[in-house]
């Protein structure tokens, strides 16, 4: 969880961030698609759904798709979600947690008494985190139903705090709270790559496995000269674009680090959209989800495009601060609930119902 952002649009209409490439001409959402030469996840998300953010997609194929988003295969098939995010043919998002509500509800639960785990969240980062979506947003409900999942059977107890800096300098340090709920953890065997905020998080927290994989493109103007790169070597000497606060290690993994490179580092996805616009920044860097609501905002949908070539898949993940003395065992019971919401369709649900919400607020707000 790092910057206040507002995040995917499954059905924006019209304003969106276009990849490159133009052979997905005509599939529908919630049907399967084989994948054409030329074609990419933008082109596809822009046939089926109307926009270029195609986080739904990757979320649904996951493991068909693997790291490299960009690199699309010939003759792959995907599973186009309804718009909805549901799978065709499979049951509801409402229809799997209800079940594995009733499940949970018949398990013995222990007498012993165990203090409640003191979760931290932050608002206004729709849809993982914001106190206006149905139970706080996805990352709240993934934590939540964690702790009743996987045999668990714990209490917790879940506060917004919206000074984000204050989570990983104080708020989990002092014990205050218990987990953080939804942060990006560097790759800490590059720690030697890493700047010293990003070796920071490696220094003094302990993680989760995998919550969410978020998908971050990188976007330019159409006629920049930096909209062909191929590699990330060719974005040394850009001024790219990352919001203050927000994790840098996908670029100094790529030696994109000063003086190879100017960061800008403004508040918001559209500011930094509004400094490719103007000239300020070069290359704008951030997950698919925000770039597609930062461009239709600003209804410069003709004028950005995403690169074709290169993207990372990033992990979220819900962190404990290293001198907690049950931070392991609350990663431990974490990670049981998660994998077994894995394995049921639950996680899938839980996060699906949560963007289809999400997504009929935006529309709203957009009519």
């Amino acid at each position: 969880m790092e910057s206040r952002q507002i995040l995917f649009r499954v059905a924006a209409g019209g304003a969106s961030a276009l990849l490159l490439g133009t052979s997905a001409l005509a599939q529908e959402a919630c049907t399967a698609y084989t994948v054409k030469a030329g074609d990419t996840l933008g082109t596809i998300a822009q046939a089926a759904y109307g926009t270029g953010d195609y986080q739904n997609i990757f979320n649904a194929n996951r493991e068909v798709i693997g790291d490299n988003p960009a690199g699309l295969t010939e003759g792959t098939v995907l599973n186009l979600p309804c718009a909805d995010g549901s799978i065709a043919g499979d049951a509801t998002a409402a229809q799997i947690i209800e079940e594995q509500n009733k499940i949970a509800a018949e398990r013995p639960k222990s007498n012993a008494y165990e203090p409640p785990v003191k979760f931290l969240a932050g608002g206004n980062y729709a849809p993982f985190s914001d106190e206006a979506l149905d139970g706080g947003g996805f990352l709240i409900r993934l934590a939540e139903t964690a702790m009743h999942r996987g045999g668990n059977t714990r209490d917790y107890a879940t506060a917004f705090v919206n000074d984000w800096a204050a989570h990983l300098e104080t708020l989990l340090p002092t014990g205050a709270f218990d987990v953080g709920l939804g942060w990006y953890m560097p790759n800490c065997e590059k720690r030697d790559l890493l700047s010293d905020s990003m070796k920071y998080r490696c220094d003094q927290f302990d993680s989760t496995l995998p919550v969410y994989e978020p998908v971050v493109g990188y976007y330019t103007t159409k006629d920049s000269a930096f909209a062909g790169a191929t590699s990330f070597a060719d974005y040394k000497g850009a001024r790219i674009c990352r919001m203050d606060g927000y994790f840098t290690f996908d670029l100094e993994e790529e030696g994109l680090v000063p003086p190879a490179i100017e960061l800008v580092r403004p508040v918001l996805p559209e500011d930094c959209m509004e400094a490719l616009m103007t000239g300020a920044a070069d290359v704008a860097g951030m997950e698919v989800q925000s770039a597609a609501d930062a461009i239709a905002k600003l209804g410069i949908g003709s004028d950005v495009v995403e690169n074709p070539s290169l993207s990372k898949v990033l992990s979220m993940s819900f962190i404990t601060h290293k001198s907690n003395p049950f931070g392991k065992q609350y990663i431990t019971l974490l990670n049981r609930g998660l994998t077994e919401m894995r394995n049921t369709g639950e996680w899938y649900a839980i996060i699906s119902s949560t963007l289809d919400e999400h997504n009929k607020k935006m529309m709203e707000m957009s009519n």
